[in-house]
C-alpha cells in the first residue's frame, strides 16, 4: 500500500510516498481502507521536527484520524465491524496511508447523512472546542474570543460559543474575507490577529480561546474582564515566553486564570458521547465542517506547505 513518511525533518519537501505492506489488526483492532484522512496541525509541528524531543523519529508516518470501511478485525474484535463505515483515531501517527489499523474502542461509525471527509474534519477538532469551552467554564451570556480562529478548531469554538449562547463570539484571523466566511458561521465581531482593528469590539472577554499561542500570547490578557479565563487548546506559532505568568501577576487583582488543555486527559467514554452527538448533528446539517480543499494523498506535502504558508481555512483532507 501506499503511505507517506518523513524522510527527514523539516521543510514539507522532507515528506515522501512509500510502499508499505498492508497492516494486520492485532487483537483489538480493525483495518480501515482509508476514503479520507485529516491533516492536523500536530502532523506540521511533528514533520517540522519541533516535536522530536517526545520521541518522535525520521521514517514516522504522520496523521490521527481517518475515515473508510472497515476490512478486516483482529483477535477480540465482532466481526460486524465489518463493512461498516466509520472514523477512525489512530493515534500519533500512522493516518497517511492507504490502510489502517485502529483500536476499536477508538472508532465511531458514521451515521448515513456524515460523509467521510467531514467526519476527518470534525472528528479531533469538535472535542477539542467543546471540551475547551468547558475547561474555561464558558456560560451562556459571557463573552468570548478565539484566537486563530480559521482552522477547524478554532472554527468549531465559534460555532458551539454562538450555539450555547454567548453573548459576544469575536475572532482573530488574517483577512477580511476569511472573517466574513466565520461571521456566517456565528462570529460577531472580526479582529486582526493583535486583536485588535478598525471595528468595534467587546471591552474585555470572559473567555479566550487560544490556538495559537506563541509569542504574542500574553498581550491577550489584557483583554480578559475580572475572573476571565484563557485556555490555551493548540500552540501552532509556538510556546509562549517562559515569564508569560507575569502578566497574570501584575494583574492580581482581576483574578485571572491561565489553563492548557489537552483532550486526552478526556475519559475516552466522554469523547465517545461527545463526538457521537456531533457527527449526528453535523449530519443533520445543523453545525458545519469546514473543508478547505482535498488532494490526493501522494500530495501530502503540498497539503502540508498550504499549511505552513497560512492559506488554510478549515481543513485539508487527504484521499487515498
Amino acid at each position: 500500500m501506499k503511505a507517506i513518511s518523513i524522510r527527514a525533518f523539516g521543510s514539507p519537501d522532507g515528506l515522501a510516498v512509500v510502499d508499505l505492506p498492508v497492516p494486520i489488526p492485532a487483537a483489538g483492532q480493525v483495518l480501515i481502507a482509508t476514503e479520507a484522512v485529516g491533516v492536523g496541525g500536530v502532523d506540521s509541528l511533528i514533520r517540522s521536527g519541533a516535536l522530536a524531543a517526545y520521541g518522535f523519529k525520521e521514517g514516522h508516518i504522520p496523521g490521527g484520524e481517518v475515515a473508510g470501511m472497515v476490512t478486516a478485525v483482529g483477535e477480540n474484535v465482532d466481526t460486524s465491524w465489518i463493512g461498516r463505515r466509520v472514523w477512525g483515531f489512530t493515534g500519533t501517527g500512522g493516518g497517511y496511508v492507504e490502510q489502517a489499523v485502529a483500536p476499536v474502542d477508538q472508532i465511531l461509525p458514521l451515521p448515513d447523512g456524515l460523509s467521510n471527509v467531514d467526519a476527518v474534519t470534525l472528528g479531533s477538532s469538535g472535542v477539542v472546542a467543546h471540551f475547551g469551552l468547558r475547561h474555561a467554564h464558558f456560560a451562556p451570556g459571557e463573552s468570548v474570543l478565539v484566537r486563530g480562529a480559521a482552522g477547524s478548531i478554532g472554527i468549531m469554538a465559534v460555532q458551539l460559543a454562538a450555539h450555547g449562547g454567548a453573548a459576544a463570539v469575536a475572532v482573530t484571523t488574517s483577512s477580511s474575507e476569511r472573517g466574513e466566511r466565520l461571521r456566517r458561521l456565528g462570529a460577531t465581531h472580526v479582529l486582526d490577529r493583535s486583536g485588535g482593528g478598525v471595528e468595534a469590539a467587546p471591552p474585555g472577554y470572559d473567555v479566550i480561546i487560544d490556538v495559537v499561542a506563541g509569542e504574542e500570547m500574553p498581550s491577550f490578557f489584557d483583554r480578559l474582564n475580572p475572573n476571565g479565563r484563557l485556555v490555551a487548546v493548540g500552540a501552532v506559532a509556538g510556546h509562549p515566553p517562559v515569564d508569560f505568568g507575569a502578566k497574570i501577576m501584575a494583574a492580581f487583582q482581576k483574578s485571572l486564570s491561565f489553563a492548557a488543555f489537552s483532550a486526552t486527559t478526556v475519559a475516552p467514554a466522554d469523547l465517545r458521547a461527545v463526538r457521537r452527538e456531533q457527527f449526528a448533528t453535523a449530519g443533520r446539517g445543523e453545525i458545519a465542517t469546514v473543508v478547505h480543499e482535498l488532494l490526493p494523498l501522494n500530495e501530502a506535502a503540498l497539503a502540508h506547505q498550504k499549511m505552513d504558508a497560512g492559506e488554510v481555512f478549515g481543513r485539508i483532507v487527504l484521499t487515498p
